[in-house]
């Protein structure tokens, strides 16, 4: 039998898992405030000298997800995206949509096609300086 791994909640009442998605980038500083200001996140923490890494964790406060920007100085884990590597917001209203879009052009992340087509009719696909795709979806989703 496989032991059970118990996610970290914020409280007795919420049960819901937390995901953080970790990306090495080349530049710590200009990364962060790229998806600080194009995905509308806050910094939620910090940390230099950890094991040889420094980092950022964006998000939103009382969220459930978050996103981590890490960089080794002493040794760069140079960022291998591929055009899969997907991250998605689904905003179904159009001036959320909007908006969000023309705030990750003026953040500096660069409109690109996507690998599926799906992505370019139901959205649109940005892609960072180390390669990593952010794609803003105009449809709803719910699991």
């Amino acid at each position: 039998m496989r032991p059970r791994i118990r996610m970290n909640t914020t409280t007795p009442d919420d049960p819901a898992p937390r995901l953080r998605i970790a990306r090495p980038v080349t530049d710590l500083t200009s990364a962060a405030a790229r998806y600080a200001a194009g995905l509308g996140l806050v910094e939620l923490g910090r940390f230099a000298g950890h094991a040889g890494f420094d980092g950022v964790i964006l998000g939103t406060p009382g969220g459930t997800w978050h996103l981590e920007l890490t960089h080794r100085p002493a040794h760069p884990v140079a960022p291998a995206p591929t055009p899969e590597d997907l991250l998605v917001l689904y905003l179904p209203d159009p001036g959320e949509f909007a908006a969000r879009c023309r705030a990750l052009e003026e953040a500096g992340f660069g409109p690109v096609a996507s690998l599926n087509p799906y992505w370019d009719e139901h959205g649109r696909t940005f892609e960072d300086p180390d390669g990593y795709r952010v794609v803003v979806c105009r449809r709803d989703w719910t699991a």
